[in-house]
Parts: C-alpha cells; structure tokens; sequence
C-alpha cells in the first residue's frame, strides 16, 4: 500500500475536525445569545433550525461543516483505492490539490462567502476528484494508471 496519498485525506480528516470546533465555538455563543441555548433546544431539533435564528455569518461554519461531510466522501473512498493499487505521482498530486481547495473553500465559505467564488473552488476540487476518480478506475479495471 502507497501511504504518501493517504496523507491528503488524514490532512483533510484533521482540517473537518478543525471546522468542527470553530462551528461549535461560534455557534453555541450565538444560540445563547439568541435564547436558543442547547437546554431550551427541542426534542429531535436539528442544526438546520437555527436558520434564521443566529447570524447567517455563524451558520456558514456549519453549512462548510456539512459539506466537508458530502463530497469528500468520495475523495476517502478514492484514495483508499489508489492507496492499495499504488498511486501514480498524478494522483498524489491531484489528491494535495483536492484537499488544498477544500480547505481554501471552507475558510472562504465560512469568511467571506461569495458564492460566485466558492463555486469556482468547488468546481476546480471537483474536477481534481474526477481525476482522481479516473486513475481509480483505469487501475481497478487493469489499465496503466
């Protein structure tokens, strides 16, 4: 098994648990403030239903936070992949790239938030996972990779 592209995903494993406390150290301050504290929250109540309740600047941790928990998901599946078939150079290379983007999307998304932007750091992560996904493929299927 190849480690070197195992790295990009434990890098992003740690960046989504970084997005995790920056949510809650954001995001518990301001429901206490709303009156909305986690001991007046509901039974069965889910993050969604502090839209509109806290500053939607605080609810774009949390909005970053559930993407990191969608696409990449594919990424982890694919490195796993490339890391028992033996990754070609491209594909570490593109696996850094991924997880690059995804980390520049989050502090994006959770900052400054212009979608126009964010889609166009979506789009480049996506075309890098594709990629990847590609050399996935080739090498499951017996072809160079």
């Amino acid at each position: 098994m190849q480690a070197q592209i195992l790295a990009p995903a434990a890098v992003l494993v740690a960046w989504s648990l970084i997005m995790l406390f920056w949510m809650a150290a954001t995001r518990l301050p301001a429901m206490g403030k709303a009156g909305s504290g986690l001991k007046d929250a509901k039974r069965g109540g889910r993050g969604q239903d502090l839209e509109g309740v806290i500053d939607d600047r605080i609810n774009w941790k949390a909005h970053n936070y559930a993407h990191l928990m969608e696409q990449p998901t594919l990424f982890y599946a694919t490195v796993v992949i490339l890391a028992i078939t033996g990754p070609s150079p491209l594909a570490i290379l593109m696996a850094w790239i991924y997880v690059a983007l995804r980390i520049v999307h989050s502090i994006w998304q959770a900052t400054v938030n212009i979608v126009a932007v964010r889609f166009l750091l979506f789009i480049a992560s996506t075309i890098a996972l594709i990629v990847l996904a590609i050399q996935a493929l080739v090498a499951t299927l017996g072809g160079p990779a």
